[in-house]
């Protein structure tokens, strides 16, 4: 009976587990630490009287939510001892994400844990504020600030120039091949003049504990990447968008893989997001 039980819970549950992954991963910004959120929520939904329950999604949802909630606290304390920039964990597909790109996932750092969940499940899933004040807990006056003082914070993260899908990966295909063979004319004629790059390395794997910021600055690290590349090697394993940036990964000299993803406006890179904390990669494996 136990073992129905749980296959009954499982049929429910299974096709729901990517949407419920997407929630989680855009409110913690880590593969791993969303695939146990979900996990933890499949273990309260076999505990719980399904019978009783009219709406799965809706209560998996706010389960997640309220778990992403808990996590986040615990978080923001790791990240205070992060070394160097803390970038998401890169997501990779073949598609552009539309909803939440890497600068975006990056505002979000900013906002208070509830300032976070009200923004994602009112501004981005699209969620009524009375589904939003019974998932977080709080009523609807008080989402509707939460979700309010968010968008002002992460305004200018949201998408305002689209670069077309096809032109993004041409552009990110280049890049690469100019980066790696050292063509110091062409990599400069795809940079803006107030280009950045943002290596996140996490202590595990040699990555500038700063942001790179200018042009000229930019322009010097990869001269002195091109020399390392020439000599050890660089292989692009695929070229698609990294957290809805057009971008690539990588397989480096120390045989670990790599991500990188560009911003684009105006068709130049305004700044250039690495990540190699292998941790980080694990997924893409």
């Amino acid at each position: 009976m136990e073992g129905l039980d749980h296959s009954d819970a499982a049929a429910s549950f299974d096709p729901l587990r990517p949407k419920l992954l997407r929630v989680a991963y855009r409110m913690l910004g880590s593969v791993s630490d969303a695939e146990d959120m979900v996990q933890e929520a499949f273990i309260r939904w076999m505990k719980a009287d399904r019978q009783e329950i009219r709406e799965p999604e809706a209560f998996l949802r706010r389960s997640v939510t309220r778990l992403c909630l808990d996590q986040l606290k615990s978080a923001r304390r790791q990240r205070e001892t992060y070394i160097g920039p803390w970038l998401p964990d890169p997501v990779v597909e073949e598609e552009k994400e539309e909803d939440v790109t890497l600068p975006l996932m990056l505002a979000l750092e900013r906002l208070s844990p509830l300032e976070r969940a009200a923004f994602l499940l009112h501004d981005v899933f699209g969620l009524g504020f009375e589904e939003v004040a019974t998932t977080i807990e709080r009523d609807m006056a008080a989402c509707r600030q939460l979700a309010a003082r968010a968008r002002t914070h992460v305004r200018g993260a949201r998408t305002r120039f689209q670069v077309d899908k096809k032109r993004g990966v041409e552009l990110a295909e280049a890049f690469f091949a100019a980066s790696r063979s050292g063509d110091m004319t062409a990599l400069g004629a795809m940079l803006a003049a107030d280009v950045s790059v943002h290596a996140d390395g996490g202590g595990k794997r040699s990555a500038a504990t700063e942001p790179v910021l200018g042009f000229e600055a930019v322009m010097k690290v990869h001269a002195s990447l091109a020399d390392q590349f020439q000599k050890n090697g660089s292989t692009l394993v695929r070229a698609g968008f990294v957290n809805g940036l057009p971008g690539f990964v990588t397989m480096e000299a120390d045989g670990e893989l790599q991500t990188t993803a560009l911003d684009i406006e105006d068709a130049k890179i305004t700044a250039i997001y690495i990540v190699r904390n292998p941790d980080k990669l694990r997924h893409l494996h």
